[in-house]
């Protein structure tokens, strides 16, 4: 883990557990020449010039994209300043498979890009190779009859409807720049403010407000801001989640599974030898495998989750680009790929999700698939040229597995088959020898600023007064890293997919700097959050609210003559609301707990003892969420809650949850009145009986020592905590 800032200091790592996987790297000259090529030093029109503008925002990703195009419909001067020669990040580069979580969190520009996607493909001349019927057949997830949004889309698709709404808002682009990165010596800054970044053309861009929209984080860095490359540790903001996850690590695994599941052992045949001659610990470790896990499960370590590109392939042969072996390609790179398959593996390492036009996105499956595990850890502070190396490793990887995977006689015939059937999509990336631009940054840099998003925030367990946008989607880390286990086999960790209780708030305060390092900079990708709740942040639908709600602050404060952290978060709210950005889904609040009479405690308020679990899936529940057990650690969780009376009275006492057929029947409430206690059961099973929200556990007279108790002990399926009512009783 390396943190950026005094407060932070770099923790010490095993020389072991740094290295990046040494494969292809006497072929990096080679390969990179290509990429290295679209990428030409200075490409503005003026060398060595001075540009201004209102805004500038550094990195076109589709965050870059929906804040400039914000800015320009706010009325200010803005530009784009990229290094790749097309703007829109993975989202123009692949990643066609839109990960939406929530759909309907999506809002403003974002939503308004799918809904372009939607009108584009409504034209019957954009379905060259099936029909539309035809695609929503086999790809119901990305395109539904009603929904004035499509979430799957061709790459250059994506390119012109970025490029199209651009040009309506006439917003100028620059590409070919890179940022000094020089120890601050490519931010220009007076008074706590940005005055300019310089490129290493010699171009020099000045603004009142900037956004660094970049994947790595490199305005940010080259800003001073403080921030951490790595997973925290769980004892940093009291995760569950974070760090080196052994335990936890359930998905794209080796076929034997995990020690955590004793009771289904495996015959030894199914599991994988580490080492380079099987089962011999004296031939040393195949490359990219570490000898251990570098620490205890929740501990910190620098490393970062795989990249991989996200490849369009194509079933349609009067459109395909035969699958090929890459200069220098050598098979016994991929010896753990064929011991996967001979210890039992028997799908396809892929995952081809179906885009239009008989087109793929396709990704990460399995134990070795595309993501370079352990390739990537370098990346978000390596050089430009060290990137350019990093990513030609990567590209070597994935066209040599393909190719693999299709020809070797190691590989099951079934699996030669089906990947036999696909080719790279001649149509797509045509200067670029039909390669994506962008490799799957899928974490880089994550600042550290006022306010940090935490999985905390993703369980609905905090929730902060200052949305910006919404996240919904899992908590989704992919594998980080190989190891040897105790046993003496190789594993697979850090793979995390775990669900949100709900859309959660994503802090306005998590995507500004604190104020003493930049008064002037916006970061509405690297934002602040730790490693696990960043999983859930990282998609691109998310990065595109979190531009737009950017930009309309950086115009607030120009406005306002403001540093960003003192914009007027009520008029900003106001204008993001106005221009269709989704905050709070009227915060699911199914009930109102301050329309209710009496005095209402709401599990938030509650006191907890134990890890409860919150949800928002079932509806009828009072204010955002209710909490449950996960019908496990039976008797270790207990809630309690308090109203807080200044004097005694009489009080009817109301209990709300919501119903389902997995709760308990048997929740053991206790009562703390004046006269002592009572407990009460209750069958949670069953629909409440007032409203369908509350049962009335009776009157009581209660004091300011008074409180009410649920407990999990020897119940019988899910417990839900939600809220208490003390209604008043008129004792006249």
């Amino acid at each position: 883990m390396h943190m950026r800032a005094s407060a932070c200091p770099r923790l010490a790592c095993r020389d072991h557990s740094r290295r990046r996987p040494r494969l292809f790297r006497g072929l990096l000259v080679a390969v990179a020449a290509p990429l290295l090529s679209l990428f030409p030093a200075g490409a503005a029109e003026d060398a060595e010039a001075t540009h201004r503008y209102d805004v500038v925002i550094y990195g076109g990703t589709s965050a870059g994209v929906t804040a400039a195009i914000q800015t320009a419909r706010m009325g200010k001067s803005v530009l784009i300043v990229n290094h790749y020669p097309i703007v829109g990040g993975l989202t123009a580069s692949g990643l066609g498979a839109t990960d939406a979580g929530r759909e309907a969190v999506i809002g403003g520009i974002s939503r308004e890009f799918y809904q372009r996607v939607r009108d584009y493909y409504r034209d019957d001349q954009a379905w060259r190779q099936e029909t539309r019927e035809e695609y929503m057949e086999r790809s119901g997830r990305f395109l539904q009859p009603d929904d004035d949004a499509q979430w799957g889309f061709e790459p250059h698709v994506a390119q012109k409807i970025y490029a199209d709404m651009l040009e309506e808002e006439d917003v100028p682009v620059v590409t070919g720049e890179f940022l000094v990165r020089d120890n601050g010596a490519g931010v220009v800054r007076n008074n706590g403010r940005i005055e300019a970044i310089i490129m290493e053309s010699g171009n020099r861009y000045e603004g009142k407000m900037f956004l660094d929209a970049t994947y790595e984080g490199d305005l940010m860095a080259e800003a001073g801001v403080s921030y951490i490359v790595g997973r925290e540790g769980n004892e940093t903001y009291g995760e569950t989640l974070n760090g080196i996850q052994t335990a936890n690590t359930e998905s794209h695994m080796f076929t034997y599974g995990h020690e955590r599941y004793p009771e289904r052992p495996l015959p030894e045949e199914y599991r994988v030898s580490p080492y380079v001659v099987e089962g011999d610990p004296e031939s040393g470790l195949l490359d990219g495998i570490n000898p251990d896990p570098g620490g205890e499960d929740g501990d910190p370590d620098h490393r970062v989750q795989a990249y991989c590109y996200r490849l369009c392939m194509t079933t349609a042969e009067d459109n395909m680009v035969p699958i090929e072996a890459p200069e220098g390609y050598n098979p016994d790179d991929f010896e753990l790929l064929f011991r996967m398959f001979e210890a039992g593996e028997d799908r396809t390492p892929w995952h081809p999700a179906d885009m239009p036009n008989l087109k793929s996105d396709t990704n990460n499956n399995r134990a070795v698939s595309t993501n370079l595990i352990g390739g990537s850890d370098d990346y978000p502070e390596a050089s430009y040229e060290e990137r350019r190396e990093i990513e030609a490793e990567h590209k070597h990887w994935q066209q040599g597995l393909l190719y693999t995977l299709a020809t070797h006689p190691r590989i099951p015939d079934h699996v030669q088959e089906e990947v036999n059937q696909w080719g790279y999509a001649a149509d797509e990336f045509e200067d670029n020898d039909h390669w994506p631009y962008h490799i799957y940054v899928r974490v880089g840099r994550r600042m550290v600023s006022d306010y940090v998003i935490t999985e905390h925030n993703c369980r609905l367990d905090e929730i902060p007064f200052d949305p910006v946008g919404m996240g919904s989607y899992n908590m989704d880390s992919h594998n980080v890293q190989r190891f040897v286990t105790e046993q003496g086999y190789a594993q697979n960790e850090g793979n995390i997919e775990e669900p949100p209780a709900g859309p959660y708030r994503i802090s306005y305060r998590s995507i500004v700097p604190k104020q003493e390092e930049a008064e002037n900079l916006f970061v509405p990708v690297a934002v602040s959050s730790s490693h696990i709740a960043f999983g859930s942040i990282r998609m691109e639908p998310v990065f595109m609210v979190l531009g737009q709600s950017a930009a309309t602050a950086a115009v607030l404060a120009i406005d306002e003559d403001t540093a960003v952290q003192e914009v007027d978060y009520g008029m900003l709210r106001e204008r993001l609301l106005q221009d269709g950005q989704v905050l709070d889904m009227g915060e699911a609040v199914d009930i109102d707990p301050t329309a209710l009479p009496g005095i209402v405690v709401d599990n938030r308020q509650a006191a907890q003892e134990g890890r409860w679990g919150a949800s928002a899936s079932e509806s009828g529940f009072v204010g955002l969420n209710y909490l449950h057990d996960g019908n496990s650690d039976k008797g270790g969780l207990s809630i309690r809650y308090e109203p807080r009376l200044s004097g005694s009275g009489r009080h009817e006492i109301r209990l709300s949850y919501t119903p389902h057929a997995n709760r308990a029947s048997n929740v053991p409430v206790t009562v703390i009145h004046a006269g002592g206690s009572e407990r009460i059961e209750v069958d949670q099973r069953q629909e409440p009986s007032i409203d369908g929200v509350f049962v009335s556990l009776g009157e009581f007279e209660l004091d300011a020592d008074s409180a009410v108790v649920i407990s999990n002990e020897g119940t019988d399926g899910f417990v839900i905590a939600d809220a208490v009512q003390f209604l008043p009783v008129d004792n006249s």
